[in-house]
């Protein structure tokens, strides 16, 4: 990546656009406005660099149609080139990170979670191919993707988003993923961004956002030892994190975003921040924008108040607290980006390769999804080989996710919280539509709690159960505020606090409903298989003891019918859990606790076995 970035045919070309450049182009090009809150004229008039959406936010009616006109304006004003004005493309940025989930209609590949259970780097490189050509269906040219997080601890609400707690195995993850996205960088590509920079896996008690303790021995060997192959592949952008590290918030770390990940780690391309990630950095948004710019982030996500941002820089730069040749170097990465990735020679949106593709959404990108889902399954009992089903048996299906395509997505699917209903998800099956499609005696239990079993009319019985969708801090669990005050107190700078799921990662506590439907079962004399979707292990031993098999089917997207494919034989169980599975509620590690885990990392039965 260093060789291409800074070749010397980008370089030429950079230096000259450089040379011609004013302070405020310069600044424009480090911003990042949210959609909604900047027109094209705005890109035109702050001569803009970037603009992204946030999850949920869509145009019209959410369509690919509609992502590559509104995209084709915000080109078309970063274009017009005229005496204040220098025509330098627009790059658009968007979280899709399983799948393009933002838009209807899209491919919803399993979240990072299960496809770490899959252990298989070279259908990550595929998924990353086929997340690529439905990103650019829709005009757009950069995903905030892959997660290169290290999760420690369950009760952090973006457990899903880490491939494994092992990171050997999210290291093995890293290449495939940005090699499958970039492409080369020709018309295939969209440009990458693996995040979070740097340790946000590993804070204590799991808070989002919160506070990383640990020794740069620590921090290296598990936390940034997977940007090393991403680099390597030539991953063009990284993003900031949240935590902080040791008390320092990672948005104005210098040494972490500089001295090591720039300098020593040798990376070329642009660091952009998270989500107005620099307002943390101090109560004083002033003295936050120079830190932030100082301390080496390069693009800034500033979701609604970039016009203040655009004016501090001018500010600091005019009074020497921020130097022009931050700037410069800033708005080099950017250009040398914008350049290697070939924006300034693509046609607009609306005439590239891909844009409104009729294989968005379609059958080829499908099958590698169904195909994730089968491979990321991990059975944990079998008891009397109740598994696999036979195609002929009476089953009645049954919970609250056996039937909900927008359960089996999770966060960040149409919505930033994800959705609860099959409408939303349009194409694909729930589970339910999978098991209905070969097995022309099942049942749906009418009120989905299994009142309805019978030994008489049931052989057995599948249980869909587990978590509801949730992103981000909505998705922390937490047993009080005291692990936020204590929290807070380490940490030099602000932490914002969202609501949590809730107060344990005990699955009966949390959604007692699932038992229930369990024991409404049991109690008619039928045995039950039952499916968990969530977004992290859970305690389970009193479902587990109910159930005669039970598996983890992670958050498993749009194509419910591969569960189906291996619930009936067609295709043997091969997940393997890439986290320990904790055997009771204790903060930090899983495989810490006294007894061990109840299941260890690499477990996962099969029906050869």
């Amino acid at each position: 990546m260093t060789s291409l970035l800074k070749s010397s045919h980008i370089s030429q070309r950079v230096d000259e656009l450089l040379a011609r450049m004013t302070l405020d182009q310069k600044i424009g090009q480090m911003t990042q406005p949210e959609r909604m809150a900047c027109t094209p004229q705005d890109v035109k008039d702050y001569h803009l660099g970037s603009v992204l959406s946030g999850g949920g936010s869509c145009p019209g009616d959410n369509l690919p149609a509609d992502w590559v006109e509104m995209n084709d304006a915000y080109w078309a004003a970063s274009m017009e080139a005229d005496d204040d004005h220098l025509a330098i493309p627009l790059i658009y940025g968007v979280d899709a990170i399983h799948g393009n989930s933002n838009v209807r209609g899209a491919t919803v590949f399993p979240h990072n979670m299960g496809l770490g259970a899959a252990n298989d780097p070279e259908l990550l490189k595929r998924i990353a191919q086929a997340t690529a050509r439905e990103i650019l269906a829709t005009g757009v040219d950069w995903t905030f993707a892959p997660t290169l997080a290290v999760a420690q601890d369950y009760h952090w609400g973006r457990c899903y988003e880490s491939y494994s707690k092992n990171s050997d195995l999210v290291s093995a993850y890293a290449a495939p993923f940005v090699a499958g996205l970039q492409d080369n960088l020709g018309d295939d590509a969209v440009v990458g961004c693996v995040k979070h920079w740097v340790g946000d896996g590993g804070t204590t008690n799991g808070i989002d956002q919160g506070e990383t303790t640990l020794s740069e021995e620590q921090l290296r060997a598990v936390h940034i030892a997977p940007y090393h192959p991403a680099i390597e592949q030539g991953v063009l952008t990284i993003m900031a994190s949240f935590n902080s590290w040791n008390g320092d918030k990672c948005h104005g770390h210098k040494y972490l975003l500089t001295d090591v990940l720039k300098d020593e780690m040798g990376f070329d391309g642009y660091i952009i921040s998270d989500w107005d990630g620099i307002d943390y950095l101090s109560e004083d948004y002033f003295t936050a924008v120079g830190l932030g710019v100082n301390a080496g982030i390069d693009m800034f996500m500033v979701s609604e108040d970039w016009r203040n941002f655009i004016a501090h820089v001018r500010t600091h730069v005019e009074a020497g607290t921020i130097a022009i040749s931050r700037i410069d170097d800033a708005v080099r990465r950017i250009l040398s980006v914008k350049v290697a990735f070939g924006l300034f020679d693509k046609p607009r949106p609306s005439e590239r390769k891909w844009s409104n593709h009729a294989s968005y959404g379609g059958v080829e990108h499908r099958a590698i999804a169904r195909e994730a889902v089968r491979k990321s399954l991990v059975l944990l009992k079998n008891e009397d080989q109740t598994l696999p089903l036979q195609n002929d048996a009476r089953i009645l299906v049954a919970g609250k996710s056996a039937h909900n395509r927008g359960h089996q997505c999770g966060g960040f699917t149409v919505a930033w919280q994800g959705v609860r209903d099959n409408e939303s998800i349009e194409g694909g099956t729930s589970v339910w539509e999978g098991i209905q499609a070969v097995a022309p005696n099942a049942s749906l239990s009418a009120d989905g709690l299994g009142l309805d079993a019978s030994a008489e009319q049931h052989d057995v019985a599948v249980v869909v159960i587990g978590e509801t969708p949730y992103a981000e801090g909505m998705g922390d669990v937490r047993s009080g505020n005291d692990v936020i005050v204590q929290a807070g107190s380490q940490i030099k700078g602000l932490l914002k606090v969202l609501e949590p799921y809730g107060d344990s990662l005990e699955l009966a506590r949390s959604h007692p409903e699932d038992l229930a439907v369990i024991n409404n079962i049991r109690r008619a004399g039928v045995p039950v298989v039952a499916i968990m979707v969530s977004g992290r292990p859970l305690v389970i031993n009193q479902e587990l003891a109910e159930s005669a098999a039970f598996i983890a089917a992670w958050l498993p997207g749009s194509e419910g019918q591969g569960v189906a494919d291996v619930l009936f034989g067609e295709y043997d169980f091969q997940g393997r859990l890439s986290f320990p599975w904790p055997a009771a509620e204790q903060p930090g590690d899983a495989d810490a606790i006294e007894n061990g885990p109840l299941f260890p990392f690499g477990f996962g039965l099969s029906y050869k076995a």
